[in-house]
């Protein structure tokens, strides 16, 4: 049993859970070595934004859209992260397609209720501000895949990259995504095991068994997301709408292959406009990476661009019809266009109890917003569920 306080710990991603949960060790004190690692290219994971070199005005939020938060009382970091300035209180015009064309003000989705915030000046700022307040000695490792783990024979566990060597070892590892412990590896990665599972069989840890087959059992839901960045003279129509976000009910996101569309103005003139598939479509183009992914980037697959403009031209088309009576009939002329795939967008409840959430015989602890408890699924969720798994291994007793 570890029971005494760890002095290493290894995260495995950057998006809110991560950083909510390296953030909320240091708030309380915690002086373990931590190391952070993320396959994508910054911070954010779904509360990520999508930034470019060459183009400072361009920041496009392409996944969540929002922080909302419907219980009390608030996490703990919401306060050191509203004093920043990372984040703000958030209004946006929200309306709701019914079925085909009525258009409603107001959203009845869970993502809009209690208190709304937003990352200032783009999502990413979120988990940049979490980082911030975890300080300079947090280890980030961006554009990095954990490809498989072990455990040495003084049971510390090693982080490898997909050649087999030792990225990293640590004495506890936390999993703030489940890429590593689900069999979803097994179908869209083509991974021969899941990496966790397969150590576990190794470690005779009842308690790490129960969990992983509790996570082998939550559904995820992916999207797909087209994004459309319109110049300044074709962006008039688009900034004029009556809405900033535009929900679609169930019978809409039959109708129409879209969950919500969120209008992006920039401070340039130019508007940034993101199309969420529904599930159903995403189901479709489950094998479909965008030419940005970080995972088909890491692992060397080779964008397919002829299903890729198919599925973006689908998009596209779902996306002026269903707007058209209050679009008219827009110009597209030099629109930029990319596709944007969660593999993982949303957990399906119940989800993983909290209480299974430290696994302290074999050093592994889980958070994120698959584990369930208020906000889940959502933003708030994994926020919550960081702060929970901080208190419990920095309240772990002192050998």
């Amino acid at each position: 049993m570890r029971s005494r306080p760890p002095r290493s710990i290894a995260v495995i991603g950057a998006g809110v859970a991560g950083c909510g949960f390296v953030a909320a060790l240091r708030q309380l004190g915690c002086e373990a070595s931590l190391s952070l690692w993320e396959i994508g290219r910054g911070p954010g994971g779904r509360s990520g934004s999508r930034r470019s070199r060459g183009d400072a005005a361009l920041v496009i939020d392409h996944g969540a859209p929002l922080l909302n938060l419907t219980a009390e009382p608030p996490p703990q970091l919401l306060e050191p992260l509203l004093a920043g300035g990372w984040i703000e209180p958030c209004e946006l015009r929200v309306a709701t397609l019914q079925g085909e064309a009525h258009l409603s003000q107001g959203s009845a989705d869970g993502l809009l209720a209690g208190r709304l915030y937003r990352g200032r000046g783009g999502m990413e700022q979120l988990c940049r501000g979490l980082l911030d307040l975890a300080g300079p000695a947090v280890e980030s490792h961006f554009n990095s895949l954990v490809r498989d783990l072990s455990v040495d024979g003084a049971g510390r566990w090693q982080l490898c990259d997909a050649e087999g060597g030792v990225l990293q070892e640590a004495d506890w590892l936390v999993l703030s995504s489940t890429l590593l412990a689900h069999p979803r590896s097994q179908a869209l990665l083509g991974w021969s095991a899941v990496p966790l599972r397969r150590v576990a069989a190794e470690l005779g840890d009842l308690q790490l068994d129960h969990v992983l087959a509790t996570i082998a059992g939550i559904r995820f839901e992916a999207r797909s997301n087209l994004l459309l960045v319109l110049p300044a003279a074709a962006a008039a129509a688009w900034r004029a709408l009556p809405f900033d976000l535009l929900q679609f009910d169930p019978a809409a996101q039959q109708r129409w292959g879209l969950q919500r569309v969120l209008i992006q103005p920039l401070s340039d003139g130019r508007c940034a406009v993101v199309a969420h598939s529904s599930r159903t479509f995403a189901a479709d183009h489950l094998s479909l990476y965008g030419e940005h992914s970080a995972v088909a980037r890491l692992l060397g697959l080779p964008p397919d661009r002829e299903r890729l403009a198919t599925a973006m031209a689908a998009l596209e088309q779902q996306l002026l019809q269903a707007l058209q009576p209050w679009l008219g009939s827009p110009s597209l002329e030099g629109a930029d266009r990319q596709l944007m795939r969660w593999g993982a967008a949303f957990p399906v409840a119940p989800g993983l109890p909290s209480e299974l959430c430290v696994c302290a015989a074999s050093g592994v602890g889980f958070c994120g917003d698959y584990v369930a408890g208020p906000g889940f699924g959502r933003i708030e969720g994994a926020l919550r569920s960081a702060e929970r798994l901080a208190s419990a291994l920095a309240a772990a007793p002192a050998a």
